[in-house]
């Protein structure tokens, strides 16, 4: 069995999977049932310097994903203070506490928490090209705390330059990404949006965004030398190993835990196990950063015509339907499929079609 064992900036995590902050962590209880369920840290839901007013409807499963319009805690910092942060520390779990917005609310709520705290995840939402916002707020952090302070980022920003600015700014670690947006979707029987915020707007997270998420990780992680959390659509040990191999150092899970509940924490690090054994791998640093080593930074454009596992075939017929280049054919002696290498374009399409691992690209 592998070992799932991570450490970064002085935290040191039994496993690298913890909820993210958001509706999963929204108290105590919450924070219980995640550490039930197997995570290996928690991360508090966001605070302001004031409760949230959230609009509703605010949550919704969408196809593919998932859209809310989840502000911080509904829950006022005085009461964090005195019920919910003393009991969560008590759980013998690494706790990193959410805080947010601006560099005033966080300079006021830095100390305040810092007790209950092994480290600080700055939520600051900010979508803008200057990176003075998010400056600000880790040196507000910095000033007040003797913890790690990580800050979170939005994916509609330039990750390389403003990961490269939170790191001189003294950010000891930067969670990637937080939800996308603003997106829309609306409910066709009444034609209203799924979302009850003012102009029916909303943020998107889950599966859509994972590979928005796994590129800005990767991004990241390539730009500067400070530990990287991932988080965004992950579901599985599999995306979770990708995250790793992107440069994550651990992974948060919203979504999916809101979705399926906390027992998915022991889901996702039971298969990353799996995935690690079968692989030959003994541990989560011999695969970490691994997609930086064998990427060879140029666009290949040599045509490879991919190879049938006939044994694996079940000639369902998905990789045929979806071939715009008709190379892809039954054979009636035969029961697998068959590829024309003189229409094959080597898009590699139906290798991500096929269900079955009939399909490679050796």
């Amino acid at each position: 069995m592998a070992n799932l064992e991570v450490e970064f900036t002085g935290l040191k995590l039994k496993n690298p999977v913890m909820p993210a902050a958001g509706p999963p962590i929204k108290d105590y209880k919450a924070a219980v049932a995640a550490k039930k369920g197997g995570a290996g840290a928690i991360v508090t839901k966001t605070i302001s310097t004031t409760a949230a007013k959230v609009p509703r409807p605010n949550m919704a499963k969408v196809k593919g994903g998932f859209l809310n319009t989840e502000l911080w805690s509904e829950l006022t910092p005085e009461h964090w203070l005195k019920e919910e942060y003393p009991k969560i520390k008590k759980l013998g779990l690494p706790v990193i506490a959410g805080i947010g917005y601006t560099k005033d609310q966080i300079r006021e709520l830095a100390k305040k928490v810092e007790k209950y705290a092994d480290a600080l995840e700055l939520s600051t939402h900010y979508l803008g090209d200057d990176t003075t916002p998010i400056k600000e707020s880790i040196k507000a952090a910095k000033e007040e705390v003797d913890i790690p302070v990580f800050v979170k980022l939005s994916p509609q920003i330039d990750i390389a330059e403003f990961a490269k600015a939170a790191e001189k700014a003294g950010a000891d670690g930067i969670v990637l990404i937080n939800s996308f947006g603003p997106t829309l979707d609306i409910d066709p029987k009444t034609a209203k949006p799924l979302m009850g915020s003012e102009n029916g707007y909303g943020w998107l997270s889950g599966e859509a965004i994972f590979p928005l998420a796994l590129r800005a990780v990767y991004q990241a992680a390539n730009s500067v030398d400070i530990p990287i959390i991932g988080v965004g659509g992950i579901n599985s040990g599999l995306r979770a190993a990708k995250m790793f191999m992107a440069g994550a150092e651990a992974v948060q899970v919203c979504t999916e835990a809101i979705v399926n509940g906390p027992s998915v924490y022991q889901k996702i690090n039971k298969e990353l196990n799996e995935f690690l054994d079968q692989n030959g791998y003994d541990n989560l640093d011999q695969i970490k950063g691994l997609t930086a080593r064998v990427v060879k930074n140029k666009a290949n454009y040599e045509t490879v015509v991919p190879t049938v596992i006939e044994k694996n075939c079940t000639t369902c017929g998905l990789c045929i339907t979806s071939c715009v280049y008709h190379a892809i054919s039954f054979n009636d002696t035969k029961d697998y499929v068959e590829i024309d290498p003189k229409k094959c374009a080597g898009c590699g399409l139906c290798i991500t079609r096929c269900n079955f691992g009939a399909l490679e690209i050796r």
